[in-house]
């Protein structure tokens, strides 16, 4: 089935004349598009077919045979029309394939065959070959392709990863007969280096070996026949013989009858050595020039992530940075940092009660080891004299000072004198008696009467007169000796009970006097062989943690710098990445 596209009329005198183009109702599938992003990895073929064929607005077509399980990553953007994603997801095959359709029920039918390579069809000199030409084009021959995918500069995706480690396919046959011929192919629709690797091998298969290309104008005689053998349609192989050319099996790319009327049986065919079909190639062709101009490519971005804390070799320094799902390429990954001495911020804490028992304590001092002391010796003399004087004595009372002598008690006068005219003084205890001679009394030559029974002695008043007088010392020294002795004593402590308190925070900033002499380093705990107190650019690329196919982790990172002693750790990580320019919201 076709639908009439504009017609254009032309009317004559003798004739009247209206002449239509028509476009087969595959086209459309040109009429609705894949708007903003869409993404589909790891489905399987007839799934991301029927996602294409679920866009459309009116259901004009449905998803029948599909030969092919293939699990390619694919990604549409802004795309006019739903024909080019759908021919896009059989373009990685390096198998031949081929789009056939049903249109005599509703909705219409697609399929993705796997053609036969066995001839179906046969074309022969003197039966029903009229006509054939051969064109063969060795100028344009690719047989080392370098193939680069999304991206720009050094963050445009390549195959290396996936092709080890080479950026190019070759066939070394083809380079053998005809010579290196390279070239470089570029398609920003692929971000994946997979299905970038599978189209390139499928365009280098066909670009490796000179484009052969055959015109045939043949006879159709299938109407005649009734047998498939003589019937030429697109996409079967057929083999074509004649002694001039040769015998050589083709796919048939094209059909044309020029006059369906007049000449029913005259058919002309286009046969070529290639496995796409010619509408697969036009419409990539068109598709190529108008999704670089929507398609979302990308910038490079630089993020950093500061950090300062203090750490030891029990806590260290975590620094977290997270790479989002848009990255593409990571072109940079450094850390600078430096150790800097350990920092606090308040001298006091808060302290509980607590309760002390009281204890009794003996202590005794050490033993002494005796000796004798020696004073200092007196330098000897003598009293000033005394200017005398007389006591007057009173009926046994005390003595009177006179003339500024003194005058001491010394007796009490308890009697008179005996009849000798000796003085006899007793003391007032009833004791013994003093009895002094005749004549005028002095201390000398006196002598203790013992008391008998009991009796009294009387004492006369009297005066007893000590002239001036003096009283020499000699010189001398005192001694005093010490034996060995020690001194013991008890200590009572007390109990003592201290309640709850506080200490006052005296705020300010203090650092340790000293710095730790190594650290350790570890990036998504893999360590890096860097122990320095202090580092600039070091480069974590290496380290990051990767996935299965060797691509680093999108999600969070972590970066650990333990020091061996207390310490104020100073970090920077710089990150220099190309990421997509996807997501987010209209604000």
């Amino acid at each position: 089935m076709f639908r009439i596209v504009p017609a254009n009329t032309r009317k004559l005198t003798t004739l009247n004349e209206v002449n239509y183009a028509l476009e087969h109702v595959l086209a459309t599938l040109l009429n609705d598009v894949l708007y903003k992003y869409h993404q589909r990895s790891n489905l399987t073929t007839r799934d991301n077919i029927e996602y294409v064929l679920a866009r459309q607005t009116v259901k004009h077509w449905r998803l029948g045979d599909c030969d092919f399980t293939r699990y390619f990553h694919y990604k549409w953007e802004n795309e006019n029309g739903l024909l080019g994603p759908l021919f896009s997801i059989a373009q990685p095959f390096d198998v031949p394939y081929v789009w056939t359709f049903d249109t005599q029920t509703y909705p219409w039918t697609l399929n993705l065959k796997a053609p036969s390579t066995t001839p179906s069809c046969e074309i022969r000199f003197g039966k029903n070959l009229a006509e054939i030409e051969r064109s063969i084009d060795p100028s344009n021959i690719v047989n080392r392709l370098y193939a680069l995918g999304y991206g720009e500069g050094v963050n445009q995706l390549t195959i290396e990863k996936v092709n080890g480690g080479r950026a190019y396919i070759e066939n070394t046959a083809s380079i053998a007969e005809y010579g290196l011929g390279q070239y470089v192919w570029v398609d920003r629709r692929f971000e994946d280096a997979a299905t970038l690797l599978a189209s390139a091998k499928a365009f280098l298969e066909e670009w490796s070996v000179p484009r052969v290309n055959y015109r045939v104008k043949a006879v159709d005689l299938s109407s005649l026949t009734g047998l498939s053998v003589d019937k030429f349609t697109v996409g079967k192989v057929v083999r074509i013989i004649d002694p001039d050319v040769g015998t050589f099996t083709a796919r048939i790319v094209s059909e044309k009858k020029p006059d369906i009327y007049g000449a029913p049986g005259d058919i002309e065919l286009e046969i070529a050595n290639t496995k796409a079909n010619l509408g697969t190639s036009l419409a990539d062709v068109e598709r190529r020039q108008e999704i670089n101009e929507v398609y979302a490519q990308g910038a490079t971005n630089i993020d950093s992530h500061d950090y300062c804390d203090n750490a030891d070799p029990t806590h260290p320094a975590v620094i977290r940075f997270y790479l989002p799902d848009e990255l593409v390429r990571v072109n940079k990954l450094e850390l600078t940092y430096q150790t800097e001495a350990f920092r606090t911020y308040s001298k006091a804490t808060r302290g509980g009660g607590s309760y002390i028992k009281g204890s009794t304590v003996q202590s005794k001092s050490t033993a002494s080891g005796g000796g004798t002391s020696v004073t200092s010796s007196s330098g000897g003399g003598q009293t000033t004299s005394s200017g005398g004087g007389q006591t007057t004595s009173s009926g046994g009372g005390q003595t009177s000072s006179a003339g500024g002598d003194r005058r001491h008690v010394m007796f009490q006068t308890t009697g008179t004198s005996n009849t000798s005219g000796e003085h006899v003084v007793a003391t007032t205890f009833g004791g013994n008696a003093i009895r002094l001679g005749p004549g005028t009394p002095t201390m000398t030559n006196f002598e203790t009467l013992s008391a008998s029974g009991n009796h009294t002695h009387t004492v006369a008043n009297h005066t007893h007169t000590v002239s001036a007088h003096t009283h020499a010392v000699s010189d001398h020294t005192h001694s005093i000796t010490l034996q060995p002795h020690s001194h013991a004593f008890e200590v009572e402590i007390p109990a003592i009970n201290i309640p709850d308190h506080t200490h006052e925070a005296e705020h300010g900033i203090y650092t340790l006097d000293r710095l730790p002499t190594s650290t350790s380093i570890k990036v998504d705990g893999k360590p890096i062989p860097h122990t320095a107190i202090s580092g600039e650019n070091i480069d974590l690329i290496p380290f990051l943690a990767v996935d299965s196919e060797n691509r680093v982790v999108r999600g969070w990172h972590t970066v650990e710098i333990t020091p061996n002693d207390l310490a104020r750790i100073t970090a920077q990580i710089t990150t220099q990445f190309f990421m997509q320019s996807r997501g987010g919201v209209d604000v």
